[in-house]
Parts: C-alpha cells; structure tokens; sequence
C-alpha cells in the first residue's frame, strides 16, 4: 500500500508530495479549491493551506478533508507528473 511520507509547499496551491515506493510529484490543489465545496474553500486562506499534515500515510487538513494517498498517486501518474527515483523539484 501506498503511503505519503512528505509533503513540501511549491508554488501557491502545490504541494510536492513523496510517497513510499520513492515516487514523488507536484500535485496542484487548484482544481479543489475552484471547486468551493465545504470542505475546500478553506484551503483557498493561504495560511490555512499551509497547515496540511500526513495523517494515517493520508494528507489532510485540520477541518477532516484528506486525500489518499493512493488517490492523489493515480492522479499524479494518471497526468503524467508521477517521477521515480528522480528528486521532483
């Protein structure tokens, strides 16, 4: 099973994330927060977004949003932006 193990702020809404198995990506959360749901308009206050954690290999945020990581994995590798054994930047 996939696991986060880090997480590094990038760029406004991305977030560099390194799994497990060595993987790593830059996954962009822009998409959530355009969304305006409940659970992610808060992530559009910088210094709240700025407060995400791992939690259980999951990454979240202190209102109970989180995302697997198998599922934000699949969506890195799905968009081409999935590196293995390359430090992402």
């Amino acid at each position: 099973m996939i696991k986060l193990i880090a997480v590094e702020p990038k760029e406004g809404l991305e977030l560099l994330l390194r799994f497990s198995d060595g993987a790593s990506g830059v996954f962009d959360f822009s998409r959530f927060v355009e969304a305006d749901t409940e659970m992610t308009a808060p992530l559009r206050d910088p210094a709240f977004f700025a407060r995400h954690f791992i939690e259980l290999g999951a990454l979240a945020w202190p209102n109970g949003l989180d995302f697997s990581a198998g599922s934000l994995y699949q969506r890195l590798q799905d968009a081409g932006k999935l590196q293995h054994g390359i430090k992402a930047a």
